[in-house]
C-alpha cells in the first residue's frame, strides 16, 4: 500500500467523529470536502470517505491519480462499481455493520405494525374514529416463520432479535457453509431459495444489489412464497419486480408489503403503492440512526490504522462479486 498522507472526508461528520479519525492517523491530513468539491479535493489524496458522489465516479478516478482506497458510507456499492473502478487496483471498503442494529429494528417495526394492525389504527386516528377489537388481520409473530434473504450484518442482527420474539428463523445466503448465525434454525443456499420461501410467513430481503441479485424476486419467485406472507425489502428496489409484488398483493397471494426501498426513488406520487392499504412505505429511512457517525468513525479509524501498517482492511469489497 502507498504511504497515506492525505485522506479526504467527503461526507458530513460530527466533530467528535473527525477527532476520532485524526487520533487514529496522526500525521495524516484529514481534509474535509463537500461532494461538489470533488474531484479537485482528491488531488494528492490516497484515501477518501465517500457519501454522495457529486459527480460520476469515473471522473473522480481520472482526477485522483494517487487514490488507492475508497470507503463508502453505505453497505451497498452498486452505484459505485463501474467497469473502470472494477478494473482498477483501488481498494473499496463499505460500511457493512454500521446499520445492523437500526435496520434490524426497522424491519421488526414493520413486522409488528402489520401484526398489530398499526396502519389501520393510524388511519382511524386521523379520522378520530375509535376502532375496538377484534381487528381483522391481527396476528402474533411468535411461532411464525421468517425467511431472511441475505445473512450479512443486517440479516444476522434481525435473526437474533426475531428469534427472541419467538419466530422461527430461516436464512438464505450464497454460501451455506458458514457457521450457523445465532437465532437461525437453518441456512439455505441461494439455489434453494424457493424451498425456503415456501415456508415463509415473512420474507425480509437484506441483499446487496449485484448483477446476480438484480430482479431476483421476479413474478415466478414471488409466486414461490407461501400464500398470505408479508414481504419486506431494505436492500434495493431493483431486487424485486414492484409490479409483480403489487399484483400478488391484489390477488391475495401476499398479505402485505413493507418497502423501505423502491424503484425509482423517490417513488412517484402516482404510484398505486402509496395508496394501497396493505403497503407500508418508509422512504429509505431504515439506515438512519443517531449512532451512525460514531460507528462509522470507529470503522474508518480502524481501517486508517490498517492501511498505514499494510494490514488487510475491514469490510473489503469484492469488486467483481459486487459486495
Amino acid at each position: 500500500m502507498p504511504e497515506l498522507r492525505r485522506f479526504v472526508v467527503a461526507h458530513p461528520l460530527e466533530e467528535s467523529a473527525l477527532l476520532r479519525l485524526r487520533s487514529a492517523a496522526p500525521g495524516v491530513e484529514i481534509a474535509l470536502a463537500e461532494p461538489e468539491q470533488l474531484p479537485a479535493a482528491l488531488q494528492g489524496a490516497q484515501g477518501v470517505l465517500l457519501g454522495r458522489l457529486g459527480g460520476p465516479i469515473d471522473a473522480l478516478l481520472e482526477a485522483a491519480g494517487e487514490l488507492a482506497w475508497i470507503h463508502t458510507v453505505g453497505a451497498g456499492v452498486d452505484r459505485l462499481l463501474t467497469p473502470k473502478l472494477i478494473a482498477s487496483p483501488l481498494l473499496v471498503t463499505n460500511s457493512s455493520g454500521v446499520h445492523g442494529t437500526n435496520i434490524a429494528e426497522h424491519l421488526l417495526g414493520l413486522m409488528l405494525a402489520f401484526a398489530r394492525q398499526f396502519p389501520l389504527l393510524w388511519r382511524a386516528q386521523q379520522q378520530a374514529q375509535w376502532t375496538p377489537p377484534p381487528l381483522a388481520g391481527t396476528f402474533e409473530l411468535a411461532g411464525q416463520t421468517l425467511v431472511i434473504v441475505g445473512l450479512g450484518a443486517i440479516g444476522e442482527a434481525l435473526a437474533l432479535r426475531a428469534h427472541a420474539l419467538g419466530l422461527r428463523v430461516l436464512g438464505v445466503r450464497r454460501n451455506g457453509s458458514h457457521a450457523l448465525p445465532v437465532g437461525v434454525e437453518r441456512v439455505y443456499r441461494i439455489e434453494q431459495l424457493d424451498d425456503a420461501l415456501a415456508q415463509a410467513d415473512h420474507v425480509a430481503v437484506t441483499l446487496p444489489l449485484t448483477p446476480a441479485t438484480h430482479g431476483l424476486f421476479d413474478a415466478a419467485r414471488i409466486a414461490a412464497i407461501k400464500p398470505g406472507a408479508y414481504f419486506y425489502n431494505v436492500g434495493r428496489g431493483e431486487l424485486a419486480d414492484q409490479a409483480a409484488l403489487l399484483a400478488a398483493l391484489d390477488r391475495g397471494a401476499l398479505a402485505g408489503l413493507g418497502l423501505d426501498v423502491t424503484t425509482p426513488e423517490p417513488l412517484p406520487a402516482d404510484s398505486p403503492l402509496w395508496r394501497h392499504p396493505n403497503v407500508f412505505i418508509t422512504s429509505h429511512t431504515s439506515g438512519g440512526t443517531p449512532y451512525y457517525g460514531q460507528r462509522l468513525a470507529e470503522l474508518v479509524a480502524e481501517n486508517l490504522q490498517r492501511f498505514r501498517t499494510g494490514q488487510t482492511l475491514l469490510n473489503l469489497v469484492d469488486k467483481h462479486a459486487g459486495y
